[in-house]
């Protein structure tokens, strides 16, 4: 324990030598960082997709790094400092997790998240769906938010269900196609068809946003290998030539 309490003051001794001393480091704003703590949360989905431990060990760094720089804006602003920050969720913690510091008994990890949601209102949320970022990548927040409504009983009762929703949504989609509606209304349907398809991933403990991420992984790299075998450029590549690389990128 001693050796993380260590690290953890030795980054905050650097933050404030690097908020005195540095140029860059001191200009910096809340908003300016805004989107450099979006980029290092995104390099590390991409590590731990990539089960890569040495990658995901660096990306908690920089991850902890802009927390720490947070804290220490908001120190200077006399707002908040990072003890502050630490020990308001360590409160939230202990509160939401009545059956771990207090006597409420849970049958399963279902009964901690309805519980979870319980108290989220009690303490004044207005909605279960309060917590669900609005600018959260929308795949993912319909994920979040499906998951979010189950824990107050929206929900279906079986997977079977779900899919004979898909199948309706798909019909609803391609009645918008036959009947030449509006470029509103396709996209309305086809919103409806991936909504319940995210829905229904959810119910066979798919997530998403990862299969998604995968295919398009294996994608590029297959598409980077034509590229790289294309003995010709590849606008003058009739689509079977192309087609016979993508095939052997298969096999590699």
């Amino acid at each position: 324990m001693q050796k993380k309490l260590d690290a953890f003051a030795r980054l905050l001794t650097i933050m404030d030598e690097l908020r005195e001393g540095c140029p860059w480091d001191r200009k910096q704003t809340m908003q300016s960082l805004r989107n450099l703590t979006i980029e290092e949360t995104y390099e590390l989905a991409d590590a731990i997709l990539e089960e890569d431990l040495g990658e995901i060990k660096e990306e908690i760094g920089d991850i902890m790094l802009h927390m720490v720089f947070y804290a220490k804006i908001a120190d200077e602003q006399k707002a908040f400092d990072i003890a502050d920050a630490l020990n308001a969720v360590c409160e939230k913690l202990i509160h939401r997790h009545p059956h771990i510091y207090g006597d409420l008994q849970v049958a399963d990890e279902e009964e901690v998240k309805q519980n979870w949601e319980k108290l989220k209102l009690k303490e004044g949320k207005k909605s279960v769906l309060e917590g669900v970022p609005n600018s959260l990548p929308a795949m993912v927040k319909a994920y979040r938010m499906q998951e979010k409504t189950k824990q107050v009983g929206f929900e279906w009762e079986n997977a079977a269900q779900v899919w004979e929703k898909v199948e309706e949504e798909m019909a609803e989609f391609k009645e918008t196609l036959d009947n030449n509606e509006s470029a509103e209304r396709r996209e309305e349907e086809f919103g409806d068809v991936l909504f319940s398809l995210i829905n229904y991933a959810r119910f066979q403990n798919i997530d998403p946003e990862t299969a998604l991420e995968r295919v398009n992984k294996k994608f590029k790299k297959r598409f980077e290998y034509i590229e790289s075998k294309a003995t010709k450029s590849l606008e003058d590549m009739t689509l079977g030539e192309m087609d016979a690389l993508w095939n052997e990128a298969k096999t590699q």
